[in-house]
């Protein structure tokens, strides 16, 4: 077939067909495919073409690293690994659109990035695709709190926990552990019942994890502490401090995956060497059971050596829908990471399942970061969903 026949044959199709065609690709290649004709651009910038893609076709979140050189601006680095089409992608060095601008917080979550250039002002853009827009001031300073995104009257908002708040250069020690909730429409903060004292000793997102449930339970865990609490987006309540510790554990991360958390964390084992373990927990019980361990090769391909016993310190692990990160935060081979995918295999509707039943888990390594990678003070790292009504709109405005 010559290539004016192929070309006539796609141009035969119709509209819906075109559009059935172009939703089953990756982010990227339908991003690519609205370059290659008029016909397609219009498909894929069509309002509706977001929409049906979705339906069509689930995409998984994306895993993004970050890494930051406090000396250096210019060898900061950014990184977004697309899990259904198995590679990264080389983002802007910065977070924010100013170069030279300071960034004292840098995250991500629902769709979006956030950065602050001082520690009352948030900035805030679509993954992948500006413009940056920044938020009025929050009532109380933060500086690296953890951030959710829910969705409330048909919009975006942003709740924005704990983090450390500093006086004359200092932690304050009398800080209410703010809390406030952020209406993308009005451009207003929204102050809220702080953090419950338990989180006191460790209320920034070094010493805390995040994990939004349904849009509606924001959990708040301790990463040492195993102090774990619900904070109700709806009716804007917190629940009781409740422990999550699994017998053994040294440090583990509460995630959302899917309708289930995930408690994912590193463990002294009785019988051999130490492990990285799955647990699925029960939201209302903090009930949990073992769901894997990764296996011991993978661990070890994250370290250079098995000599140091401290060298467990370093690893971070973050997640969502399903998908696990654990990661190296030092240099050690690249910033090395590995996944582990939860799949469910079939429902059940008996009331006596256990929280583990019908879950399988995959591990695998991810490939290595693209191109050189230079040596970072600080590694940020979180999954988050690209929104692809976001990244073809026109003007990036996330409608």
């Amino acid at each position: 077939m010559t290539t004016e026949n192929r070309t006539a044959g796609w141009a035969s199709l119709s509209w819906d067909l075109t559009e059935l065609i172009l939703s089953y690709l990756p982010l990227r290649s339908i991003v690519r495919a609205g370059a290659v004709c008029r016909q397609w651009r219009e498909v894929v910038t069509d309002p509706a073409f977001a929409a049906r893609a979705a339906a069509t076709c689930r995409r998984r979140p994306w895993f993004f690293l970050y890494g930051q050189n406090n000396v250096v601006l210019r060898k900061n680095q950014a990184f977004g690994f697309d899990p259904d089409a198995g590679e990264w992608v080389a983002l802007p060095p910065s977070p924010h659109p100013s170069a030279v601008a300071h960034v004292d917080c840098f995250s991500g979550a629902g769709g979006f990035f956030f950065a602050t250039t001082s520690s009352t002002r948030f900035c805030y853009a679509a993954l992948l695709r500006g413009p940056w827009r920044e938020t009025s001031p929050l009532h109380f300073s933060r500086c690296n709190p953890l951030v959710g995104v829910f969705a409330a009257g048909g919009r975006p908002r942003v709740i924005v926990a704990g983090g450390a708040r500093f006086v004359g250069g200092l932690v304050d020690i009398e800080d209410r552990l703010a809390v406030e909730i952020y209406d993308t429409a009005s451009d207003s903060w929204e102050l809220c019942p702080p953090l419950p004292p338990d989180f006191r000793s460790g209320n920034s997102s070094q010493w805390l994890s995040g994990a939004l449930l349904g849009g509606r339970l924001f959990f708040v865990f301790g990463i040492y502490s195993c102090s774990v609490a619900a904070f109700d987006v709806g009716r804007r309540t917190w629940t009781g401090v409740q422990t999550l510790r699994p017998p053994g554990v040294l440090f583990s991360f509460l995630l959302a995956c899917g309708d289930r958390l995930v408690l994912a964390g590193l463990c002294n084992s009785p019988d051999g060497p130490t492990c990285f373990t799955l647990w699925a927990v029960d939201p209302g019980t903090m009930d949990f059971a073992e769901i894997a361990v990764m296996p011991h090769d993978l661990l070890a391909s994250l370290f250079d050596t098995d000599d140091d016993d401290t060298k467990f310190a370093s690893l971070k692990c973050v997640g969502l829908d399903g998908l696990v990160y654990v990661f190296n935060e030092d240099h050690h081979k690249a910033y090395p990471a590995c996944v582990c995918e939860i799949t469910t295999t079939a429902t059940t509707s008996s009331s006596s399942a256990t929280l583990t039943e019908n879950l399988t888990c995959r591990w695998r390594k991810v490939p290595p970061l693209p191109g050189t990678v230079n040596r970072f003070h600080k590694v940020i790292a979180f999954c988050s969903p690209v929104l692809l009504r976001s990244v073809l709109a026109a003007d990036g405005e996330v409608h």
